[in-house]
């Protein structure tokens, strides 16, 4: 497939995206001014957290801050640094918007509002959803061929790229597990995560692209396109979480990846006689259209849509779309393989 999350250039979000140190926002005076004042008190204006346990000389009243968390918050991170910051934020638009000024971005973010402890409660609540239509076609589809059409005799389905599917299935519903983390909270961790899952799902959509398109159905042919991928793919993954975060060179491999299996489906569903070959146009003429959604980065509608939150909101429909056509190219593949047979 074109894989949903990264159709074309920009839309491969985790790969495309640093968080930046240089924001607008955050080198502004008043609020540097006042998370640091947040953090020796405590307090912005006439708020005071109780995970900021300060006296007035500025020191811990039972020892380090970041041991005086509650254990929810110690685990999603929202610690009196985080807090000071976020609040600091929200002081500070307020001021902005009271002038008329427009909302800037902060460490490289445009301020959200929090949401039950939900940094982008939006942007997750659609990451769940994608990751739920993934479920579903990936159920659908098991229950389609081992239900519902003809098996061979040691109860294997017909359908020979059956296992690549399903592998797919997984590492697509992975990668939206942690986008709904990573939204939920913005930490090097979840980061990791995010990025792991995005470029192993980039790069084996693209091994799939190549086998589909190209009819690869011997076992050791497959092996031998699928080597050199994996080898890559592995490597690339374990220079970013070991040896340097290289956003600039990530965001190039995951281009190169995108656009390749872009074309490879796209010259497919130019040749094929495939009768649902109509779906896939769907996905990817919709995909990308809804790229325009990243290119026009916009801020946060009352603080909880922005452009990426609705971008996620069309890749829920074109998963669906998506999942009908595989469904439809097992049934398809599985009724000639039988009039051949007969």
């Amino acid at each position: 497939m074109v894989d949903l999350r990264c159709i074309i250039l920009v839309i491969v979000f985790p790969c495309l995206v640093g968080v930046l140190d240089a924001s607008a926002g955050d080198t502004d005076p008043l609020y540097r001014h006042c998370v640091g004042e947040c953090e020796r008190t405590g307090c912005v204006r006439e708020r005071c957290f109780t995970n900021c346990n300060f006296p007035l000389n500025g020191s811990s009243i039972d020892g380090p801050w970041y041991l005086q968390e509650p254990l929810y918050l110690q685990w999603k991170k929202w610690d009196c640094q985080s807090d000071c910051r976020y609040h600091c934020m929200v002081e500070r638009e307020k001021d902005r918007a009271a002038v008329n000024e427009g909302p800037v971005k902060y460490h490289g973010k445009w301020p959200f509002q929090r949401l039950y402890g939900f940094q982008e409660p939006v942007s997750v609540a659609f990451s769940v959803l994608n990751l739920a239509m993934h479920f579903h076609g990936w159920l659908s589809f098991f229950i389609l061929l081992h239900y519902k059409l003809p098996l061979k005799q040691n109860k294997q389905s017909y359908y020979d790229f059956a296992g690549l599917w399903h592998i797919y299935a997984l590492l697509s519903m992975n990668s939206w597990f942690w986008s709904a983390v990573f939204h939920s909270r913005d930490v090097i961790l979840t980061e990791r995560l995010d990025y792991s899952s995005a470029v192993a799902l980039i790069g084996y959509s693209l091994i799939l692209a190549i086998l589909r398109s190209f009819n690869v159905r011997d076992e050791a042919s497959r092996v031998m396109v699928a080597a050199p991928f994996l080898a890559f793919i592995t490597t690339h993954v374990l220079y970013l979480n070991n040896y340097k975060m290289d956003y600039g060179w990530n965001m190039q491999v995951c281009v190169v990846m995108a656009v390749t299996q872009l074309v490879c489906w796209a010259v497919w569903a130019g040749v094929t006689h495939h009768p649902s070959r109509w779906k896939l146009w769907t996905v990817v003429v919709g995909g990308g259209l809804a790229m325009l959604l990243e290119i026009y980065d916009f801020p946060p509608y009352k603080g909880f849509i922005d452009a990426h939150a609705l971008w996620h909101a069309t890749t829920i429909p074109l998963t669906f779309i998506w999942w009908s056509f595989i469904r439809d190219d097992a049934e398809f593949r599985i009724s000639n393989l039988i009039k051949k047979v007969k």
